[in-house]
């Protein structure tokens, strides 16, 4: 029998919309199908896309779902969706919009400022182009992720406008249509001739300015974009075919952001799962002490040296205030540290794979490899910004000496196994890059006692690594205990452990290409082969596959890496955004989305192949996360 057709569309087919405080996703039939508020971790308002009763708001001609054109308004994240009926073409346009910076309507920031600043509105203008078109509007807002639901209020006299609150949330849809009521949903119905335009809007906080006309809305769509555009023009992107990647890529990242503290989100959702109606379904809406590195390193090779300062000082702010008391795996995007997980027993989940979670256990985690995404990080801003501020460096030294302390323990690894603690290869590798990034910060900044201290500790770990993560055959294991394959100990050449001619590192990067895929996709591990936890298996990893590109750019076959990476792209979604996971077989992607991890090592990967294309000698600005200016010294 056929499988039945699912309600729910293909995550990769969500467009991604931010104004680097809170996003949404809004589905191809015109449904905003994901939205929290105030900010990115804040409980959803829309959350169809983990229950199809859990809220959404739709704009686009009634009974139809497939629209025939969706892009984005190029170099921004300002979404455009064009409809054809059977009398007319229309055309939508979403934004949340970004305006001149105004005191009363900003959060705290910690990070300095610009001079643009998110409205906390979302703007939905709608044009018949051609003929007429008859529309509909229905904003069905479930506060507390689909639990609460409250009668609309309406405003005024002409019928257009309504209020609705909930736990400290206060929303007001305007417009130029005629809204009906029914209990929380909001409904108008209009139609338009060639040449008509209207709006419709939802504003927020505790004192919203909505727009209030059409022309209003096209003001601010138009400095929206304009923002985006301004922004992106500030980067540096190479003169390629593949260059509308790393654009897209660097768009989502700063979508990613959140400006008041200069973090950087995993993702922008919760609980989409890792494979079809399976239980790996976890909280993304946090920042990774491990997504530092691929962070750092991006931002500044894209030129985005004022994204990364903020990045930085957002990690700044972490090891600064995790002084004496150890660095966790993660934190959320306002430095908090309790991160408590719990399940929505009340959603059914993304197609029904349950649970639902919010928050993320793997904050208690032990996971050793912190340390030395946090010291490469520091160690690719410093080299590009040649400064290190002494109080800094002191609270640095810190994390360094605690690296020196555990690495000999055994923790969850890079994965964050949910099984019992291992001796996980990745995890001494980043090991070694704390004390080995220690000890060259120490020679940059004159202080001998420390280098003389770290040195041969950083030989220790290597020394060690050596002789117990590398199976017979000449391959890095998972961890001490097996000779399973791990996707992580790509990183090898990438952190520049070992040279990329080294015979260990072509051993592992060929065993990894030729055993641990699936359809020519890199998985994590082999989930029957680990102690991770879980039940069931999981999809390619793509951030794995894009490890895998970079490591056979770097070990001299670029040939390879250019047909991995080229596949890899022709995977991307259809608005050039991807998730955590993709199924080779049906091209579907799975996980959270969008993944900023994945766009972190698409970079990596496509800044190989651009070099190996222009046979650069030096790779000193695109090869490996830890050069940025020069090679190592």
């Amino acid at each position: 029998m056929p499988a039945l057709k699912s309600r729910f569309p293909r995550i990769s087919f969500y467009g991604f919309l931010s104004d680097c405080h809170r996003g949404a996703l809004i589905a191809p039939e015109g449904s905003v199908e994901w939205m929290c508020l105030p900010r990115f971790d804040s409980p959803a308002i829309f959350a169809s896309i983990l229950d199809r009763g859990a809220g959404f708001w739709r704009v686009g001609p009634p009974g139809l779902e497939a629209p025939v054109s969706r892009r984005y308004e190029p170099g921004t994240n300002v979404l455009e969706t064009t409809w054809m009926t059977g009398s007319g073409w229309l055309v939508v346009r979403d934004a949340l919009t970004v305006g001149d910076w105004r005191p009363d309507q900003t959060e705290p920031h910690r990070r300095p400022p610009g001079d643009d600043e998110a409205e906390n509105v979302l703007v939905r203008t709608i044009e018949c182009v051609q003929g007429e078109v008859e529309f509909e509007m229905v904003c069905q807002p479930a506060f507390d992720y689909g639990e609460t639901r409250v009668n609309w209020t309406p405003l005024g006299e002409q019928g257009t406008a309504a209020k609705v609150s909930s736990n400290g949330v206060n929303l007001v849809l305007t417009g130029d249509l005629t809204l009906g009521f029914t209990g929380s949903d909001a409904r108008a119905r209009h139609r338009l001739r060639a040449g008509e335009k209207r709006f419709s809007a939802l504003a927020w906080g505790p004192d919203p300015i909505p727009p209030n006309s059409v022309e209003d809305c096209e003001e601010r769509v138009k400095r929206t974009i304009d923002f985006w555009r301004r922004w992106l023009a500030g980067g540096s992107f190479p003169d390629h075919p593949w260059r509308g990647y790393l654009q897209r890529s660097a768009l989502a990242l700063k979508g990613l952001t959140y400006a008041p503290t200069g973090a950087l989100l995993a993702a922008l959702t919760t609980s989409l799962p890792e494979t079809p109606a399976g239980e790996r379904n976890w909280d993304y809406r946090y920042c990774w002490i491990r997504d530092s590195t691929f962070g750092l390193w991006a931002l500044h090779t894209l030129g985005l040296d004022y994204e990364a300062t903020d990045y930085m000082g957002y990690m700044a702010d972490i090891y600064r205030e995790a002084a004496g008391e150890g660095l966790q795996i993660m934190y959320g995007i306002g430095g908090e540290k309790d991160l408590h997980e719990r399940t929505l027993e009340h959603l059914k989940g993304y197609e029904s794979a349950s649970p639902v979670r919010v928050g993320n256990a793997a904050f208690e985690q032990r996971q050793n490899d912190v340390y030395g995404a946090l010291l490469d990080s520091v160690y690719i801003h410093v080299k590009v910004q040649d400064h290190l501020p002494s109080e800094l460096w002191e609270a640095l030294c810190r994390q360094v000496e605690a690296a020196a302390r555990v690495w000999k323990e055994p923790d969850q690894g890079i994965w964050e196994a949910r099984g019992k603690p291992k001796h996980y290869v990745s995890s001494k590798l980043m090991c070694w890059v704390a004390l080995d990034r220690g000890r060259r910060l120490a020679d940059r900044l004159d202080d001998g006692g420390r280098l003389e201290r770290w040195a041969p500790l950083a030989d220790e770990i290597r020394a060690d690594i050596l002789e117990h993560g590398v199976s017979e055959r000449g391959v890095f294991r998972q961890h001490y205990e097996t000779d399973t394959l791990d996707a992580s100990t790509l990183l090898v050449p990438l952190v520049r452990f070992l040279p990329p001619d080294d015979d260990r590192v072509r051993a592992t990067v060929t065993a990894i290409a030729e055993e641990l895929t699936d359809g020519g996709l890199v998985l994590r591990y082999r989930t029957g082969e680990t102690d991770d936890g879980l039940h069931g298996e999981e999809g390619t990893f793509l951030i794995c596959s894009f490890w895998l590109a970079s490591a056979l750019s770097e070990i001299g076959e670029p040939e390879r890496a250019r047909e991995l990476c080229e596949r890899l792209l022709e995977h991307a979604g259809p608005l050039g955004l991807y998730a955590e996971e993709l199924d080779p077989d049906s091209g579907r992607h799975w996980g959270n989305y969008p993944q900023a991890f994945t766009h972190l090592a698409l970079i990596n990967a496509v800044s190989h192949v651009i070099s190996d294309d222009h046979a650069a000698p030096d790779r000193s600005r695109t090869a490996v996360l830890t050069e940025m200016i020069a090679q190592q010294g």
